[in-house]
């Protein structure tokens, strides 16, 4: 299905889905693909809507890529000859894999780390896996350093990932389908159980996740996709938008719909989005329409400097406030984060309450991932890199300097860093009240590890680590439901108060408290359905899945501020599209990609996705849409000509009202003037 913008891309997989049940075909052989957990939660609230049984609509296979992978990796264990227990580690682990093996690379130290960006590594790795390049297979460009340096990092990092029993994000891609295509009785086996396979934004899929889906309906050809080429917008993430412009190709004897009836916006915004993204030749024609009639006419302001821009934007969200719209009705997008603070400023000024998308993601902050990487330890001490996150921390004088000893020491008897932690315990006793049973690695015989000699801080440091997770992990083991077990932990390792000495202030410090209470009530919900222990190092597997790029988009009575990017799949009355200029939409990285590393994340490939993101943000609007630039900025201390966006002036004028927001402003003036007049006249008759 070419689904245009608004034109109920979701609906048409829930539909088909009921319509595959009701017409006999088993829940457990649909499988739905989604590119947020969020968006196959609300799937599924829909389907088991639509055949009115709850518990059909959980038989079904419905998730993300690399949801779908994990399943594939832990029913096929023994086919890939994987441990029992097995980590998922998202991009904070990954990064800091990158970093120990940068450590070990040449044996360039603590130097070698800070020379080279462990991202942009990690992002050439990502790519290489992605296309199904083997470490050892890496064929870097002699020109470049970080190709250079990647080649050499990336064997090291898969060797860290294999001796943690750990798999990154891509191997949850890459990995299964290896498997399926080369093991033919796994191909069948998959083929066989899933017999319906839908995909939901087609167009976000990379070359591994196409590779995936032709592997999973090779036998049987059922395949239904649902996507928008013209929302194309995340390449810089690896998302290919050929794979919908040649799906007919991908998949001969392929039907093609076109959904081009827009449910949404009013006809002159879509007019205006029809026109601009026309100007992009490869493409597939469609031409959005709407019965929501002609609407409101846009408003192209134009702004003296981006300060003027964000004032004006903030009077009219209080106008239109005024006229009755509720905050949460109004958007205000924009190409970068860069552009945000201005408008948060005299948001603030105004008292407008607002709320920021894209910000981090709750499972990826700091202490959230610290509670996280507690309970990670104490189910599997094999956790190298969850181990050294909470080695010293909050701080118990385990310093660098015997972290690495301990390391070396392990290395040296091809033992692991939780070993070295016991041989400091078997040389020197238990703390009194430590439970007996440590966890052990039960994939191979325990080693021991003379680091007997450790004295003084780090010592009775090691010591209170052991007895933390040792307690931890034994009362998970005897049956303490984790959220007990885990308001324990936080207990002895005193952590609220840490994150007050930490905080700048009380209220940051109440925020980060409340993140890990958010953690707790997450734990909380996972006990509510009523699963034990042995689900528990699975669940914390999915915590690790939560990706991307996906927000807690509850914003509750407030303006909402995001990124184009960030916008895409939400919809408002009202919205605001600031900074239409040359340089920013499109961007300067595209206009001028030699001036920045190409793998930037703002970097887009050329000006057919700046102008798709362009149409993206157009087509959130529901009855009123702003386009606003500025004709000055100030770049490197200098106040600069700024030029109207091209894609601005691709509009045909007939769909827009321009106002002159320096006009307005003097034309306000003499009514300033008459105002202070008789004020001033008022206070002198009252004296």
């Amino acid at each position: 299905m070419l689904a245009g913008a608004g034109s109920g891309k979701t609906r048409v997989i829930t539909m088909r889905i009921a319509h595959l049940i009701a017409n006999g075909i088993p829940p457990s052989a649909i499988c739905a693909v989604t590119f947020t957990n969020k968006a196959a939660e609300e799937m599924r609230e829909r389907v088991g809507a639509l055949v009115r049984d709850k518990e059909t609509s959980r038989a079904i296979t419905m998730g993300t890529f690399h949801a779908l992978g994990l399943t594939i990796l832990r029913t096929e264990r023994k086919a890939l000859g994987l441990p029992r227990g097995f980590v998922v580690y998202d991009q904070s682990d990954q990064m800091g894999a990158v970093r120990e093996a940068l450590r070990h690379v040449r044996d360039m130290g603590r130097d070698g780390e800070r020379r080279f960006d462990v991202k942009a590594i990690l992002t050439r790795i990502s790519l290489a896996k992605n296309s199904f390049v083997a470490a050892e297979q890496y064929l870097p460009n002699p020109a470049d350093d970080y190709d250079v340096m990647t080649a050499e990092v990336y064997p090291k990092y898969q060797e860290m990932l294999r001796a943690c029993a750990a798999f990154d994000f891509d191997d949850l891609i890459v990995e299964p389908v290896r498997l399926i295509e080369g093991n033919e009785a796994v191909r069948e086996r998959w083929s066989s159980r899933y017999r319906f396979v839908m995909v939901d934004e087609f167009q976000d899929t990379n070359a591994a996740q196409l590779r995936m889906v032709r592997a999973l309906v090779a036998q049987h050809g059922n395949l239904c996709v649902v996507g928008d080429d013209d929302q194309s917008i995340y390449s810089w993430r690896g998302a290919d938008p050929t794979n919908i412009l040649r799906f007919a190709e991908l998949f001969p004897g392929a039907k093609v719909v076109k959904l081009e009836q827009n449910y949404r916006s009013t006809k002159r915004i879509l007019d205006a989005a029809n026109t601009v993204i026309a100007n992009n030749k490869q493409r597939h024609g469609k031409q959005l329409w709407s019965q929501h009639g002609d609407g409101d006419i846009i408003t192209h302001a134009v702004a003296a400097t981006p300060e003027d821009e964000a004032k004006w934007v903030a009077r009219e969200i209080h106008e239109l406030h005024k006229d009755g719209r509720s905050w949460s009705s109004i958007a205000v997008m924009y190409r970068s984060n860069l552009q945000a603070k201005i408008i948060e400023e005299e948001l603030r000024t105004a008292s407008i309450p607002y709320v920021m998308y894209g910000g981090q993601q709750f499972f990826e902050r700091k202490e959230v991932k610290d509670v996280l990487a507690y309970l990670r330890v104490a189910l599997n001490p094999r956790d190298e890199l969850a181990l050294r996150r909470i080695i010293n921390y909050p701080a118990r004088g385990i310093g660098a300097t015997t972290v690495e000893r301990l390391v070396l020491a392990a290395q040296a008897k091809h033992a692991s860093l939780w070993d070295a932690l016991k041989g400091v315990i078997s040389g020197t006793g238990t703390l009194p009240g430590m439970a007996t049973a440590l966890p052990t690695d039960d994939e191979k015989p325990d080693t021991h590890v003379d680091t007997s000699d450790l004295r003084g801080a780090a010592k009775n440091g090691i010591l209170e680590l052991v007895h933390v997770v040792s307690e931890l992990a034994a009362a998970i083991e005897s049956g303490t439901d984790v959220v007990t077990a885990t308001k324990h932990l936080i207990e002895d390792i005193k952590l609220y108060d840490d994150l007050r000495m930490a905080s700048g202030s009380m209220s940051a410090a109440q925020r980060r408290i409340d993140n890990v209470e958010g953690l707790l009530g997450t734990l909380q919900r996972f006990v509510d359905k009523g699963k034990g222990k042995e689900k528990l190092a699975e669940h914390l597997r999915m915590l690790s899945l939560e990706t991307s790029k996906e927000e807690e988009r509850e914003p509750g009575e407030a303006v909402v501020l995001c990124t184009l990017h960030g916008a895409k799949g939400l919809e408002f009355p009202v919205c605001f599209m600031i900074g239409l200029e040359e340089e920013l939409l499109p961007h300067i990285r595209t206009l001028q990609p030699q001036a920045t590393d190409v793998l930037d994340a703002d970097h887009a490939t050329d000006i057919s996705e700046e102008r798709r993101l362009c149409y993206v943000g157009i087509t959130r609007a529901q009855k009123k849409l702003y386009l606003t630039r500025s004709c000055t900025r100030v770049t490197r201390g200098r106040s600069v000509p700024r030029t109207p966006s091209r894609f601005l002036l691709e509009i045909p004028e007939d769909l827009y009202e321009v106002r002159d927001i320096s006009q307005e402003q003097r034309a306000k003036v003499p009514e300033a003037e008459v105002a202070s007049f008789f004020g001033n006249l008022a206070s002198m008759l009252d004296d």
